[in-house]
C-alpha cells in the first residue's frame, strides 16, 4: 500500500530520472522512512535491481510493472527483512529515444553486476533486451527474473545456449509468464475461433514479433488457415502505406502483427484505413497490450484483440488484496503486467530470505540465491501457484485475450497452457 512516513524504508534508485506519471508516478529516489531516522548501513542493504522500459512509448507498459515490483519490495521491507537487512529497489530504464533498447538493457545490467549489494534483478520486459542482458548475468551467476520476456529461445534449445557461454550449465534467466511457441499458437487457434481463415502477417523483425509472428504462422498453417503474406517492418519506418496496400490486395480477412507499438503497432493499425483496410480484423500479441497503442492508434484500435502472456488478475481471487494494495499505492488500476512484476520480485525476495537463513543471518551470496529462485516451487502469488520447470519457464502458463471495443479493452477468454 502507499508508502508512510516512518515505516517504510525502501530507496527506489532511479538512475534515469524520466519516469512519465502515466502510471501513478515515479518511484521515490529517496528512502521514505523518517529523517530523524538513522539510514541503514550500506552492510546491511539489499539491493533487487529492475531493468525496465519507464520512458516513451514502452513507459505505458513499463511503468506499471516496475510499479508491481516496487510494491512487493516496499512490502517486504515494511514487514521487516531478517537480520535487521533493508530491502531497497534499484531501478533502472532501458528506454533509449522512446524504445526499449538491447545496449541500454545490457549497460544496466553491468550495473546491477558491479554493485555487490544488488542479489537479483527483474527484467527485462523485452526478449531483444533480454538476448543482450542474459550473458552477463549468467557470467555473474545473477538470478534474473523476467516477467513479460516471451520469446521460446530464451530459455530453451540453441539459442538459449548461445546465451550461457560463460556457464553452459548454469541457468540465471528464469520468467513468470508463458511464452511464445504457445502465446503465437493459442492466437492462432484465437483466430480460427472468430472465423478467419484468410491472414496477412506482418511483424518488427526483433527477436519477440518475429518469433511471434513465426509461431503463429506454422499453427495457422496447421489448423487450415492460409496465410497471404508474411512481411517485415524496416526499425524506423513511419509509413506503411505500400506494404497495407499490398496486403489489401490479396483480401485478407485479418491483419496479424507480430511485434510492440514502439516498432509501429499502432501507426500500423492507424494506416490501415488508408489503404482500405478500416474494417479488417487486426490481431496481435501482448507487444500492443499497452495503452499507447490506444493512443497511437486513435479510433482504429477499437475492434482490435491481443493475448497476454499473463492472467486477467480481476478475476482471480488470489488478486484482490493486491489490486486494492496497488490502487492505494499508486493511484492507478494495474497494468497487464503489474502482478507478474510483483510475483517476480517476491519469488527473489523469499529466495534471499531463505539464503540469509541458510547462511547464518549473513549476507547471501549470489550463488545462494540463484540456487533459491531455480527450486521455487508453488509459491503464492497474485497470479496464482509460482514455480519453475528446469529451463526456468513458469509451471503455470496462462494467457489471456482482449478486445479493445469503444476505447477499452474488454477480457474475452483465459487459456490455460499447460501442456
Amino acid at each position: 500500500m502507499r508508502a508512510v512516513e516512518g515505516t517504510i524504508r525502501v530507496a527506489a534508485i532511479v538512475a534515469i530520472g524520466c519516469l512519465a506519471a502515466c502510471s501513478g508516478g515515479p518511484t521515490t529516489s529517496q528512502s521514505s522512512s523518517n529523517s530523524s531516522q538513522a539510514a541503514p548501513a550500506a552492510a546491511t542493504i539489499i539491493k533487487i535491481g529492475i531493468d525496465l522500459p519507464v520512458s516513451g512509448a514502452d513507459a505505458s507498459t513499463g511503468i506499471p510493472t516496475r510499479n508491481g515490483a516496487v510494491q512487493a519490495i516496499e512490502e517486504a521491507d515494511a514487514k521487516g527483512a531478517p537480520a535487521g537487512f533493508t530491502f531497497v529497489a534499484y531501478d533502472l530504464d532501458d528506454a533509449v529515444q522512446g524504445a526499449h533498447d538491447p545496449a541500454q538493457g545490457a549497460q544496466n545490467t553491468r550495473s546491477f553486476v558491479s554493485d555487490d549489494a544488488v542479489l537479483a534483478m527483474i527484467g527485462p520486459f523485452n526478449s531483444s533486451v533480454a538476448q543482450a542482458e542474459i550473458p552477463i548475468t549468467n557470467d555473474a551467476g545473477l538470478a534474473q527474473i523476467s516477467p513479460s520476456a516471451t520469446n521460446p529461445g530464451l530459455t530453451k534449445g540453441p539459442d538459449a545456449a548461445k546465451l550461457r557461454t560463460s556457464h553452459p550449465d548454469v541457468n540465471t534467466f528464469f520468467r513468470v509468464c508463458t511464452t511464445d511457441d504457445r502465446q503465437g499458437a493459442a492466437g492462432a487457434e484465437f483466430a480460427k475461433k472468430l472465423n478467419l481463415h484468410k491472414a496477412f502477417i506482418i511483424d518488427d523483425n526483433e527477436t519477440y514479433g518475429k518469433g511471434l509472428a513465426d509461431v503463429f504462422e506454422a499453427q495457422f498453417k496447421s489448423l487450415g488457415g492460409t496465410v497471404l503474406g508474411h512481411e517485415h517492418l524496416t526499425k524506423g519506418e513511419t509509413d506503411f502505406k505500400a506494404l497495407l496496400t499490398k496486403a489489401h490486395a490479396l483480401g485478407p480477412d485479418f491483419i496479424y502483427y507480430g511485434g510492440t507499438t514502439s516498432t509501429g503497432g499502432g501507426l500500423l493499425r492507424k494506416q490501415m484505413a488508408d489503404a482500405g483496410l478500416g474494417a479488417t480484423v487486426f490481431v496481435g500479441g501482448d507487444g500492443i497490450s499497452d495503452a499507447e497503442f490506444e493512443t497511437v492508434a486513435g479510433d482504429a484500435a477499437n475492434g482490435s484483440y491481443y493475448s497476454v502472456a499473463a492472467p486477467e488478475v480481476a478475476k482471480l481471487p488470489t488478486a484482490a488484496s493486491f489490486i486494492d494494495a496497488y490502487r492505494k499505492r499508486w493511484n492507478a488500476e494495474v497494468g497487464a503486467y503489474s502482478a507478474n512484476g510483483y510475483a517476480a520480485a517476491n519469488v527473489e525476495i523469499a529466495a534471499i530470505e531463505k539464503a540469509i537463513a541458510a547462511g547464518g543471518n549473513k549476507m547471501p551470496t549470489r550463488a545462494a540465491v540463484l540456487a533459491a529462485v531455480a527450486a521455487t516451487q508453488g509459491q503464492s502469488s497474485p497470479i496464482g501457484p509460482i514455480g519453475f520447470d528446469k529451463d526456468g519457464d513458469t509451471t503455470n502458463p496462462i494467457l489471456t485475450i482482449y478486445k479493445i471495443a469503444n476505447g477499452k479493452s474488454v477480457f474475452v477468454d483465459q487459456i490455460n497452457l499447460k501442456l
